[in-house]
């Protein structure tokens, strides 16, 4: 796989559209900080680190994340829309300065900084610019 933070997102909208309750993705470092930042903004309930047995004997049992997908009184979808913005082929930075307000301030912007993952309003107050993985709204 070239890219596995868009797996991860691609999972995340199909899993929100069809209205699941939880979505397993393979684990990274990475991405535990994506979701645990998409759990501190209020976008899921919550996330687990799990351990899957191997499916041969002599393998690494296969770590899994499992999110916990938050919907609203009435059904309606929390995450409205998320979308890849830095890629692989075309690596997206940003200063303090440039960093991404996402729907006028309604959504949250995920950056991987010199600090580590942080949200962009996160960045902008810790005066750190950096590579835009994600916008969440």
């Amino acid at each position: 796989m070239t890219d596995p933070i868009s797996d991860m997102l691609a999972r995340i909208r199909n899993a929100v559209t069809a209205k699941h309750t939880r979505v397993d993705l393979p684990a990274s470092k990475l991405k535990a900080e994506i979701a645990r930042i998409l759990q501190d903004e209020g976008y899921i309930q919550g996330f687990r680190m799990l351990e899957e047995p191997a499916e041969k004997e002599g393998r690494q049992p296969l770590q899994i994340i499992r999110l916990f997908l938050k919907y609203g009184p009435r059904g309606e979808k929390v995450i409205t829309g998320i979308e890849r913005i830095s890629r692989p082929g075309r690596r997206v930075y940003f200063g303090v300065e440039e960093v991404p307000v996402v729907l006028g301030g309604l959504g949250t912007s995920i950056l991987t900084t010199s600090r580590g993952v942080m949200t962009g309003r996160a960045a902008k107050k810790a005066g750190v610019g950096g590579e835009v993985l994600c916008n969440v709204w």
